[in-house]
C-alpha cells in the first residue's frame, strides 16, 4: 500500500517538502534568535535602518493581526483551521507535477507550519520584522509570514499565466 502511494507521488513533491522544512527551520531559528539571543521582548524594538526595525509583537491573530483569537477556544480553532489548510497544501504538493508550483506550495506549507508551531507552543505567533516610512507603519511580520506571502504571490502569478503553465 505504501509503495503504491510513494509510486503515485510525483518526484517533485520532495522538493516542496524540502522547501517547507527549510522555511520552518529558518522561521523557528529566527524567532529563537530574536527572543533568546537578541532578547527583543525585553527591548521592545531595535532600529536597524531608517525604514526598518525589529519590533517584538505577540500576534494572537491570523495574518497581520486580523481575526484575533482572544480565548483558548478561538486559539485552538485557529490552530485547527490553519492545520487543515496546511494539510490541504501538503496533499496538493504530493499531487502537483509542476516544479514551479511545488516551490510556491512549499513556501506556503513551511510558513503555515512555522506559525502553527508558535501558536501551539506559545499561544501566539512571534512577529518582529517591521518596515515603515516616516509616520506610515506597515505590519509587523516574521519569516513564516513572508514565505506564505511570497508563495501565494508566486502561485497567483503562475495561475494568471496559466497558458504557459504546461512548459515548466
Amino acid at each position: 500500500m505504501l509503495e503504491a502511494l510513494a509510486a503515485a507521488r510525483p518526484p517533485v513533491a520532495r522538493l516542496g517538502y524540502a522547501i517547507a522544512a527549510l522555511v520552518l527551520l529558518l522561521d523557528q531559528l529566527s524567532k529563537y534568535a530574536i527572543v533568546q539571543i537578541v532578547r527583543l521582548p525585553e527591548r521592545g524594538f531595535i532600529e536597524v535602518l531608517p525604514v526598518f526595525r525589529l519590533t517584538y509583537v505577540e500576534n494572537i491573530g491570523v495574518s497581520m493581526g486580523l481575526l484575533r483569537a482572544g480565548s483558548d477556544m478561538e486559539r485552538w480553532a485557529l490552530v485547527a483551521a490553519t492545520g487543515v489548510i496546511a494539510l490541504g497544501v501538503a496533499v496538493w504538493i504530493a499531487r502537483e507535477r509542476l516544479r514551479a508550483d511545488v516551490i510556491g506550495l512549499g513556501l506556503v506549507l513551511g510558513g503555515a507550519v512555522g506559525n502553527i508551531v508558535d501558536r501551539i507552543r506559545l499561544g501566539y505567533v512571534v512577529d518582529f520584522l517591521h518596515f515603515f516610512a516616516g509616520e506610515r507603519s506597515f505590519w509587523v511580520f516574521n519569516v513564516a509570514d513572508a514565505a506564505i506571502s511570497v508563495g501565494v504571490l508566486w502561485l497567483l502569478v503562475r495561475a494568471l499565466g496559466a497558458e504557459d503553465k504546461g512548459k515548466v
